[in-house]
C-alpha cells in the first residue's frame, strides 16, 4: 500500500509539471486554461477504464476531478480580472493619475438618505453587539417580508441568511452543500468568483460555454449532457453578468426542471434583479427547496462598501450555511445590519432608472465604434467583442489604463479574450468621455 502511495505522488509531480509546461503553451497562444472537450473525452476514458477493471466509476472521477482541479490551479496563476485592473487603476490613482472606472459595478451615487439617517442613530439603538449567525431576528424578518412582496413568494425569516456581501453566502453555499470531488454547473460569460470559490472547496466546475451568436444562451442538450453521479449543483446568473442577459421564460423553465430530475442545487445569483428591463422571473417562484437565490445592497442601494447580502433558501439549507459562517465570522456587524434594514424603507427606483439611461447611453456610443455585442437586457455593463485582428483583452485593458480609461477584460469571465466589459457606474458626462478615449485607442489601434 504504501510503496503504491509514493509512486502515485511521483506520478503527481511528473503530472503537474507537465501541466506547468502546458499552461505556458495555452498563454503564449492566447487559449483559456479549461478545455471541456479534451477534459469529456478523458472522462470518457476514465469510465471505460472503470468497467474494464471493475473499479466504481464515482470514485474514478471524483479523483480525476481533483487531478483537473490541480491544473488548473496551476495554470491560472496569472489570469487577468475586472479586480486586477481596478487595483492597478486604484495604484495609478495614489500616484496622481486621472483614472476613469468603466471596469468594476460600483455605482457611483450615494446610499440612500435613510442609509445617512441611520448611521446617525445606529449607537443609541444598542444594536452593537454579539449575534445570531443567520442574521438579527428583526433584520431578517424584515428582509423576509421585502422578499415575500418584491417576488410574490411566501419567504419567512427561517428562509434567511444575513452575509458579509451576497459572495459570502455564495462561498457559503457551495462550500457548505458540495463535497470535494463533486461537480457544479457553471454557464460561462460568468462573474470569476463562482469558479474561484469552487476551486478552493475542492469542487469541480463543468463549463457550459455561450455565445455571442447565440444571444448567450445556454444549450439544453450540452447541460443535460454534461450532468453525472457528481453533478450536485448548477449557478445561474440573470440578469448576467457580464452581459445582462436574460433568460427566456421557456428556457429557464426548462433549465429548472433539468435540475429538478437530476436532483440539483440551483446557486441563483440575483444581484442585478432591480435593474432587469425586460421579463424577469427570480427562481423562488418555482418553489424548488434545492434553490438558494442570494441578494445584496451593493447594487440595488449602492452600499457596496457596507458588505452586506443575504441568501433565501430552504430552512435545511440556512442551517448548514449558518454553522459556517458562525465558525468564520460569528455575525455580520450588528450596526451594518440594522443601517440595511432601514435601507429596505428607500425607494430605489430611481437608482434603476439612471442605471437604464447609462447603459442606453453605452450602446448608442459602442454602436458608433462599431463594437459587436448583444444589447443588454439588465444589469449594469456592455459585454461588447472588439473585431481587430490578434486582438487580446487583457492586453488592451492594460494598455487604456495608461490613457486614464480602466475597463474588464473579457478574459476574467470565461474564455473570451476578444472581448471588453465596460460598467455604465459614472455620470453621463463621464462615460462619454471614457468611450471618446476607447474610440480614439481603438481607431489607433486599427
Amino acid at each position: 500500500m504504501d510503496e503504491v502511495t509514493v509512486e502515485m505522488i511521483k506520478l503527481l509531480k511528473t503530472r503537474t509539471d507537465i501541466a506547468k509546461e502546458i499552461g505556458e503553451v495555452k498563454k503564449t497562444i492566447g487559449k483559456g486554461v479549461t478545455d471541456e472537450s479534451r477534459e469529456n473525452n478523458l472522462r470518457q476514458k476514465i469510465i471505460s477504464l472503470c468497467n474494464e477493471i471493475k473499479l466504481e466509476e464515482t470514485i474514478a472521477t471524483k479523483f480525476l476531478n481533483f487531478l483537473l482541479n490541480e491544473s488548473v490551479k496551476v495554470q491560472s496563476t496569472n489570469k487577468q480580472t475586472h479586480l486586477s485592473i481596478f487595483l492597478k487603476a486604484k495604484s495609478l490613482e495614489q500616484e496622481g493619475k486621472k483614472i476613469i472606472h468603466m471596469e468594476v459595478g460600483e455605482p457611483d451615487f450615494l446610499p440612500p438618505q435613510i442609509v445617512k439617517d441611520a448611521l446617525n442613530e445606529v449607537f443609541d439603538k444598542g444594536f452593537f453587539k454579539y449575534g445570531q449567525a443567520k442574521g438579527m431576528p428583526p433584520f431578517r424578518k424584515a428582509l423576509a417580508e421585502y422578499a415575500t412582496k418584491k417576488f410574490n413568494q411566501n419567504v419567512s425569516e427561517e428562509n434567511i441568511i444575513v452575509s458579509p456581501g451576497a459572495r459570502f453566502s455564495i462561498f457559503t453555499a457551495i462550500t457548505t452543500l458540495l463535497n470535494p470531488g463533486d461537480e457544479m454547473i457553471v454557464i460561462e460569460p460568468a462573474w470569476p468568483a463562482y469558479k474561484d470559490c469552487a476551486l478552493n472547496a475542492g469542487i469541480k466546475i463543468r463549463t457550459i460555454n455561450t455565445t455571442f451568436e447565440n444571444k448567450w444562451e445556454p444549450s439544453l442538450e450540452e447541460i443535460k449532457s454534461t450532468i453525472n453521479a457528481n453533478t450536485k449543483m448548477i449557478v445561474l446568473n440573470y440578469p448576467n453578468n457580464p452581459t445582462g442577459k436574460i433568460l427566456p421564460q421557456k428556457l429557464q423553465d426548462d433549465i429548472i426542471q433539468i435540475a429538478k430530475e437530476n436532483n440539483l442545487y440551483v446557486l441563483s445569483d440575483e444581484i442585478y434583479s432591480e435593474y432587469a428591463k425586460n421579463n424577469w422571473k427570480s427562481i423562488l417562484s418555482y418553489n424548488y427547496d434545492k434553490s438558494i437565490v442570494t441578494q445584496s445592497f451593493s447594487k440595488s442601494h449602492a452600499m457596496t462598501g457596507f458588505r452586506v447580502g443575504y441568501a433565501i433558501a430552504d430552512p435545511a439549507v440556512i442551517d448548514k450555511m449558518a454553522k459556517l459562517e458562525a465558525l468564520c465570522l460569528t455575525n455580520v456587524s450588528e450596526p451594518i445590519q440594522y443601517i440595511a434594514m432601514k435601507a429596505l424603507e428607500a425607494d430605489t427606483s430611481n437608482n434603476s432608472n439612471t442605471v437604464q439611461n447609462r447603459l442606453e447611453l453605452l450602446v448608442e456610443k459602442a454602436q458608433e465604434m462599431g463594437l459587436e455585442f448583444v444589447i443588454p437586457d439588465g444589469a449594469m455593463y456592455l459585454f461588447a467583442r472588439v473585431n481587430q485582428e490578434g486582438f487580446d483583452g487583457v492586453k488592451f485593458a492594460n494598455s487604456t489604463l495608461e490613457k486614464g480609461l480602466a475597463i474588464a477584460p473579457g478574459e476574467g469571465f470565461g474564455n473570451y479574450q476578444n472581448f471588453i466589459r465596460i460598467s455604465a457606474c459614472q455620470d453621463e458626462k463621464t462615460l462619454i468621455e471614457g468611450m471618446n478615449i476607447l474610440s480614439n485607442i481603438m481607431s489607433d489601434n486599427q
